[in-house]
């Protein structure tokens, strides 16, 4: 039988500790990171192909049609929002329009900018499924258009 002293047992000792245990260090530390959920969002990929702006902050798109969407309980309230095929990934999606009487300056067949909603691509308050807000129509800043500040070109 081989003697074992207390001191050889790594599972007592805890981490490996010495002149020569680097490698070993940095290799459990490379495997360990995966466990934390913020790296592997970050490093994995997926995040960024399940991402329908593909990682940008804002993205165009065509309105393919105006919808209504019906707010969580305990609210009750129909949304206005607008369905927005993305120009560079083709994928369709759901885009609130903020702001009282808004929904009458889009048209089907507009070109509009689509910015996030403000969570990092969770749906905010009692809009379900809604994780982008509409910025700019053909060019022009919803907010203006809705100040009456600018009008819109008739096309």
């Amino acid at each position: 039988t081989i003697r074992r002293s207390f001191f050889d047992c790594d599972s007592v000792m805890g981490k490996p500790r010495g002149i020569n245990c680097a490698r070993k260090l940095r290799n459990h530390r490379r495997v360990q990171k995966w466990a934390d959920k913020a790296y592997k969002k970050a490093n994995f990929g997926t995040a960024l192909k399940a991402n329908p702006m593909g990682g940008a902050s804002h993205a165009k798109g065509i309105v393919v049609e105006k919808i209504g969407i019906e707010a969580k309980q305990p609210n009750s309230a129909i949304r206005k929002c607008v369905r927005v095929q993305l120009v560079k990934s083709g994928k369709k999606i759901a885009a609130f329009v903020p702001r009282d009487g808004s929904l009458a300056f889009i048209d089907d067949n507009d070109e509009v900018l689509i910015s996030g909603f403000g969570r990092h691509g969770h749906s905010v308050g009692d809009i379900p499924g809604c994780r982008f807000k509409v910025v700019k129509v053909a060019g022009i800043s919803l907010r203006a258009l809705w100040l009456h500040k600018k009008e819109k070109l008739k096309s």
